[in-house]
C-alpha cells in the first residue's frame, strides 16, 4: 500500500513496513527517479520518496534563500522519527545537512554519488566550474534539452547507460516539471555549497556510495571526504557511475541493507 501526503510545502510518498527510509533526490530530477529502486527495501523497511522544494509535486515550494540549509528547514518536519535519511546527488548535501540539524530525528546517513562540495576547487576534484555556467546558460531556452544533457554526463561510463538513461527519464517524466528557478537556484547550490568543513560532526552512523565511473564525483575526492569524516563507512561501486541505484539496484539495496543491518547490531550492542 502506498501513502501520498501533499503538505501545503512539500510531497512525499510512502510505502512498505518496517524502519523509515527517506529518499531525497538529486538536481534536475523528483522522487520518480528511485520508483523501480523501492521496491527492492519495502520488503524489510518503510520507505519515503520526497520531492525536494522546486521539483515534481512540490514544484509550488520555493524557500528563500534556496540553500541547503533552507531546504532542509522546509523538508524536516515531514521526517518520521528515527529515520535513515538516504540523499542522491544534491540530495546527499540535503540528507548531511539534516543530520546534523536533527540529530536526534535522524539515526543514519546514506549518501549515493554525494559529496560535500560538488564543484572543482584548487586541491578539491569536483564538477568543473564552466560544465555548470554552460547548463545555466542552457536552461534559458531549454529545460528538457539541459536535463537529457546532464543525463548523459550522468550515466557515462556505464555499461548500461543508454538503458540509464531512459530509466531515469521514464521515471521523473511522471512527475510535474521542476519550477524554472529551483532549477536555477539549484544550479547555483550546486557551484556554492561547501560542506567540508561540517561533515565532521555527523556523529550518526553513515554510508557513503560512490561509483568508479561517476563524471561528477569523481572517486579521486573519496579519500579527502574519509579524511574530513573518517567515521563514515565506504563503498566505490567498480561498474557504477552516478546513478549506481539504476544502473546495479540489487548490488546497491544489498549494500544499504548490509550497512544498515550492522548499523542496527552495534546499536542494540
Amino acid at each position: 500500500m502506498t501513502e501520498s501526503h501533499n503538505s501545503s510545502a512539500v510531497f512525499s510518498r510512502t510505502t512498505g513496513a518496517g524502519k523509515d527510509l527517506v529518499f531525497l533526490h538529486g538536481w534536475g530530477m523528483n522522487s520518480g527517479a528511485f520508483s523501480h529502486f523501492a521496491p527492492y527495501l519495502t520488503d524489510d523497511w518503510r520507505v519515503t520518496l520526497i520531492d525536494l522544494p522546486g521539483f515534481g509535486h512540490s514544484s509550488h515550494t520555493h524557500p528563500l534563500p534556496y540553500h541547503v540549509a533552507s531546504i532542509a528547514d522546509t523538508i524536516g518536519p515531514l521526517l518520521p522519527d528515527d529515520c535513515v535519511v538516504v540523499g542522491w546527488s544534491l540530495g546527499g548535501l540535503v540528507a548531511q545537512q539534516l543530520a546534523l540539524a536533527l540529530p536526534k530525528q535522524v539515526s543514519a546517513v546514506i549518501t549515493i554519488a554525494s559529496t560535500p562540495k560538488f564543484v572543482a576547487a584548487p586541491g578539491w576534484p569536483g564538477i568543473a566550474p564552466e560544465v555548470l555556467a554552460q547548463f545555466e546558460r542552457q536552461l534559458e531556452t531549454s529545460y528538457r534539452k539541459t536535463l537529457d544533457r546532464f543525463l548523459a554526463i550522468q550515466a557515462m561510463g556505464s555499461e548500461t547507460a543508454r538503458q540509464d538513461i531512459k530509466a531515469i527519464r521514464s521515471q521523473i517524466t511522471a512527475h510535474p516539471d521542476p519550477s524554472p528557478q529551483a532549477l536555477e537556484e539549484g544550479l547555483k547550490l550546486l557551484s556554492t555549497e561547501d560542506l567540508r568543513n561540517v561533515i565532521g560532526r555527523i556523529n550518526q552512523p553513515t554510508l557513503r556510495i560512490y561509483g568508479r565511473l561517476d563524471s561528477l564525483v569523481p572517486t579521486s575526492a573519496v579519500d579527502m571526504v574519509c579524511e574530513l569524516h573518517p567515521q563514515s563507512d565506504t563503498v566505490v561501486m567498480p561498474h557504477a557511475a552516478h546513478a549506481p541505484f539504476i544502473s546495479h539496484p540489487q548490488q546497491t539495496a544489498d549494500i544499504i541493507r548490509q550497512f544498515l543491518s550492522v548499523t542496527a547490531q552495534r546499536k542494540a550492542s
